[in-house]
């Protein structure tokens, strides 16, 4: 495979790469590419963890890249996911977590084989020196940037958060140089973690992120887009000055489970939500059927998807392309409810091999388990 190739593979429908200059330097050097993706363990993944985040995974392992996925039980732990409960998080991250990123990857049409897990708490176990780095990063960034990076825990700049709130950036950023990757990935709500420990990578003494000369090297970030959630947004219709901002604010969360689909919901459930699903008649700005047509159904260029109708309506309809989808939407030949239809029976195929896999009974009972811990109080 060609450099191009690698390249075009690594940083394919991504929403942003911090820098592809940076990503050819680092293929053309020779130096291994290891990458790293963090998740906590705060529920069920959904579509945007569960599937969109593993399709890149994939293309990462067929570009040659090791890939990680950190198991990150103490961030879960400072954001009081859960119970609450280290033990409880540490335990779950193992029977639980690791094995549902495994179904969703296995969704993706990868083998779970080609990955590598670590949990936060061996991590810090093996490396003694990753407290001095969490330091390093902190005398390195100041406590405003801070403050403004504690989105990355779902959490609001001025929001009034305990102490332990803000050590979270700096030990993503230390999770980074403990793990030695090259390549950090995650939705773009991370980006500002993300350039924090590229900022502070040339600064601080434990860095070990070295390139094939010995030179310190910054890690090359990957961000993938966000899933819209199903939901109707709060101001409708959106000022075009905000929509950024309220589609990274109305992203799917497990704490509405209506405006996501997670990988284990049954047919009948991804069902409901489709069809419950806010889709207004040729607007495609805000839509999230299109959403993740465009960025689930459509995300390898062979792709071929059928929408079946009856002939009194015109019959059914066959896309090779987003655009020429999107096209038929804007111009109303395809109803919304004819997309939900096709866009649920193509969630319910593909995510079989997920519900497959925790069919399992210790996986089942952790599942149920989660589904326990995280369920709505009333």
């Amino acid at each position: 495979m060609t450099t191009e190739e690698r390249i075009k593979l690594i940083t394919r429908n991504l929403e942003e790469v911090l820098t592809e200059e940076n990503l050819k330097e680092l293929i053309e050097s020779g130096t291994p590419l290891r990458h790293y993706i963090g998740f906590e363990i705060s529920g069920k993944p959904h579509l945007g963890s569960g599937l969109a985040l593993m399709y890149k995974i994939k293309d990462l392992v067929d570009a040659g890249v090791e890939c990680t996925i950190f198991v990150a039980d103490w961030h879960t732990w400072i954001n009081k996911k859960l119970d609450g409960k280290i033990e409880t998080i540490r335990r779950l991250g193992r029977q639980f977590w690791i094995e549902a990123m495994k179904a969703g990857y296995k969704a993706a049409g990868g083998d779970p084989e080609d990955l590598h897990f670590v949990q936060g708490t061996d991590l810090y176990r093996n490396h003694p020196d990753y407290w001095a780095t969490v330091v390093e990063v902190s005398q390195n960034t100041s406590l405003n940037r801070m403050l403004r990076s504690i989105s990355i825990a779902g959490r609001q700049e001025g929001e009034n958060v305990d102490f332990a709130i803000l050590l979270y950036p700096a030990m993503q950023a230390a999770d980074i140089f403990a793990l030695q990757v090259n390549l950090v990935h995650a939705g773009m709500e991370q980006r500002k973690a993300h350039v924090i420990a590229q900022d502070t990578a040339l600064k601080i003494e434990t860095n070990p992120l070295l390139n094939k000369e010995g030179r310190k090297i910054k890690p090359v970030a990957l961000h993938n887009h966000i899933l819209l959630g199903l939901a109707k947004p709060p101001v409708w219709p959106i000022p075009e000055e905000n929509l950024r901002d309220i589609k990274i604010s109305m992203k799917m969360s497990k704490s509405k489970p209506d405006t996501a689909v997670f990988i284990f919901d049954s047919p009948e459930e991804i069902r409901r939500k489709i069809n419950n699903a806010f889709a207004p008649e040729g607007e495609v700005k805000f839509n999230p059927i299109l959403d993740w047509a465009k960025h689930l159904i459509f995300y390898y260029p062979d792709t071929s998807f059928t929408i079946q109708r009856e002939e009194r309506w015109g019959g059914d309809l066959t896309y090779t392309s987003y655009d020429d989808l999107e096209h038929d939407y804007i111009v109303k030949k395809l109803h919304p409810q004819d997309l939900k239809k096709a866009v649920a029976e193509w969630l319910v195929k593909t995510l079989q091999p997920a519900r497959e896999y925790f069919e399992e009974p210790q996986r089942k009972k952790a599942l149920e388990e989660i589904e326990s811990l995280t369920a709505p109080k009333i």
